[in-house]
């Protein structure tokens, strides 16, 4: 599903340069759930940015579901984004001027689908995420746990088969966290959506099927 050949990212400025990823060579078959773990700064939220297409290796190949990226144009990029991975984030990204349901519905704006047909993908998603009497809420209505299960929705609302997670339990107690991880897990272990999470509790991470440990922007497992 996701495949990487000795991809490096560097970030350059006039006076400066930094490695932030070195000749990391990954595979991540379709189905798997793979945590990333390590110290901050080691670019965990580098590689997971590769992965999802929202920034580009300074070297190295990148393949997602069996296109290489290379020779992708922008627009193609994006549609494969779209239709292929969904995003969750620690800090949900959610728009607070707009209801859950409205929020859930903004990946299939950029589709060729009716409004009724968005609504209804939508509710669908939020009663996967237990949230089918909180749609006319908005954000700030919400606990963190529920603003979370709000951008799984998000993330999920298009039928991806890849979830890309950025510590999506780094805001919540114990109790919320264990929640979030047993969603992505059913997501998994249900849908066959491929998830890979990067997180800090190794707790978690020992739940999934494998765990990759960076340092200073190498593989070290």
């Amino acid at each position: 599903m996701i495949d990487l050949t000795h991809v490096e990212k560097v970030y350059r400025t006039s006076t400066i340069e930094t490695l932030a990823l070195k000749d990391i060579n990954l595979r991540i078959n379709p189905g798997a759930f793979l945590s990333i773990m390590g110290p901050s700064g080691s670019g965990k939220s580098t590689l997971l940015n590769i992965m999802g297409l929202l920034d580009d290796p300074t070297g190295g190949q990148v393949q997602v579901d069996g296109q290489q990226i290379a020779n992708m144009k922008d627009d193609e990029m994006a549609r494969l984004r779209n239709r292929r991975i969904g995003f969750v984030f620690q800090s949900y990204h959610l728009i607070n001027d707009l209801t859950v349901v409205d929020n859930v519905e903004m990946p299939l704006l950029y589709r060729k689908s009716t409004s009724a047909e968005r609504r209804q993908k939508a509710l669908a998603a939020l009663d996967k995420v237990g949230l089918s009497a909180r749609t006319r809420h908005f954000p700030t209505q919400l606990s963190g746990g529920q603003c979370q299960r709000v951008a799984i929705a998000r993330a999920i609302v298009g039928e991806p088969q890849i979830i890309l997670a950025d510590e999506p339990t780094g805001n919540l107690d114990s109790v919320m966290s264990d929640e979030i991880l047993d969603i992505l897990m059913n997501l998994n272990k249900n849908e066959g959506t491929t998830i890979v999470m990067v997180t800090h509790n190794q707790q978690m991470a020992e739940k999934t099927e494998r765990i990759v440990r960076l340092c200073d922007g190498s593989q070290v497992d």
